[in-house]
């Protein structure tokens, strides 16, 4: 049967737009980078993000799937993105289960959450 999550791929029509959110913004490292498909790896986690002919513009319903990120410090990495201009719908709030969560959205419209 299932055995857990091992990743995630965000499609997009513009991947060097993307690529330089994830990478440059966010600051996270690539795994592999090949033609139309770049990869970041945490452990047994991958996250990918892709070039695909079927998907065009922003998304439309941002809300249907979450990306979390985990973070060590999340009101510091919440100062330096929005320092970067990263558009945050969500500063860091204390969730009723006793963690922080802020979201915020990728240049395509997919929602990302930073959890501590």
């Amino acid at each position: 049967m299932i055995e857990g999550l091992v990743g995630v791929i965000i499609w997009t029509e513009d991947l060097d737009r993307l690529l330089a959110f994830y990478r440059d913004t966010l600051g996270l490292q690539p795994h592999s980078v090949r033609p139309g498909f770049v990869s970041f790896r945490w452990g047994g986690m991958r996250l990918g993000i892709g070039k695909h002919s079927e998907v065009t513009g922003r998304n439309k319903e941002p809300y249907r799937v979450m990306v979390n990120l985990g973070v060590d410090d999340i009101h510091r990495v919440y100062r330096e993105l929005v320092g970067k201009g990263v558009q945050f719908v969500r500063p860091p709030e204390m969730e009723h289960w006793g963690g922080w969560v802020s979201t915020l959205l990728d240049p395509d419209g997919n929602t990302i959450q930073l959890m501590e």
